[in-house]
């Protein structure tokens, strides 16, 4: 989790409160075990996760890398 998302409100469809059954009763010393929808959910979320990782990148590569006529430029002369 990022700090960010902690102070911000849930985005639909990546935290559902109602789910939450993380929290353990007064003397459980089990752990929780995690069902196969919580792991769909989380492989999900990590999908999601490592796109916008990725459209971040290529957006940050754009807007800080070589210009073409800068780079076509600088290897003729």
């Amino acid at each position: 989790m990022k700090l960010l998302e902690m102070f911000d409100a849930p985005v639909n469809g990546m935290q559902d409160v109602n789910a939450d059954n993380s929290k353990p009763t007064y003397r459980t010393s089990r752990k929780t075990k995690l069902t196969l929808k919580q792991i769909r959910k989380l492989r999900r979320m990590l999908d999601v996760r490592n796109y916008e990782k990725q459209k971040y990148l290529g957006n940050v590569r754009k807007q800080y890398g070589a210009k073409p006529e800068q780079a076509a430029g600088g290897a003729a002369a």
